[in-house]
């Protein structure tokens, strides 16, 4: 859908009232006039509030229906179908125009989770811990991918990866737990163990730390 919705960024659409170019919107779940769906999640509005008809329309549909409206023209995106669409108030669809750079921010987000999930397969014979990292410490990533990630992270056995995770928050308390167990054998296999203090590493048969110059219990 990101990137449909980013291709309808390169269409340039104007208001044949006032001439100003129509803003992306989310469209609304229901069509005005007949209850049906306007086929397109998104639509192109005229948002100008000088536009000739948003202005007129007040006064046409006072005189024509009796309450209060107006119109916004509309047109649908990858169509020449356009409306002059009914609207209730001046702030109609005002809140509902399309953040782009938020849209942008989550297109660049997909675009890393795929290229890290087509990194994953080679990533052992690699000795590359990135994509492994970068799916686990991406919240928003396919839960699969990010199962499989872990599943990955004992068999890498690399202790770089351990503060990147441990300075991150999960949300899902079983992902979290597979994290932890596969640093626990990391630990275990480079003979290390955190201290519970500074949470530096340590030697495992360590009885002070050499970081923070506490005592410790026997490992």
């Amino acid at each position: 859908m990101l990137e449909r919705v980013l291709a309808y960024l390169d269409e340039k659409h104007v208001c044949p009232h006032c001439k100003t170019e129509l803003t992306l919107c989310h469209a609304p779940p229901m069509h005005v006039g007949d209850g049906l769906g306007w086929g397109s999640e998104f639509l192109f509005i005229c948002l100008n509030d000088d536009c000739p008809l948003f202005v007129n329309g007040w006064a046409f549909i006072e005189n024509q229906y009796g309450h209060t409206g107006s119109y916004r023209h509309m047109e649908l995106p990858d169509s020449q179908e356009n409306y002059s669409m009914m609207v209730g108030s001046k702030f109609a669809f005002t809140g509902c125009a399309v953040d782009i750079e938020e849209l942008r921010r989550q297109n660049s987000r997909y675009q890393d989770e795929k290229m890290a999930a087509g990194q994953l397969c080679g990533c052992v014979a690699a000795k590359d811990i990135r994509p492994v990292v970068h799916l686990l410490t991406d919240n928003a990533a396919d839960i699969s991918l990010r199962r499989k990630a872990a599943e990955l992270l004992a068999e890498l056995n690399d202790i770089a990866c351990i503060e990147p995770l441990r300075n991150h928050s999960f949300t899902d308390p079983g992902l979290e737990q597979a994290v932890n167990l596969a640093i626990s054998r990391i630990l275990a296999n480079h003979f290390l163990r955190e201290c519970p203090y500074c949470a530096e590493l340590i030697k495992a048969r360590a009885q002070l730390c050499k970081h923070c110059g506490k005592e410790l219990n026997p490992a």
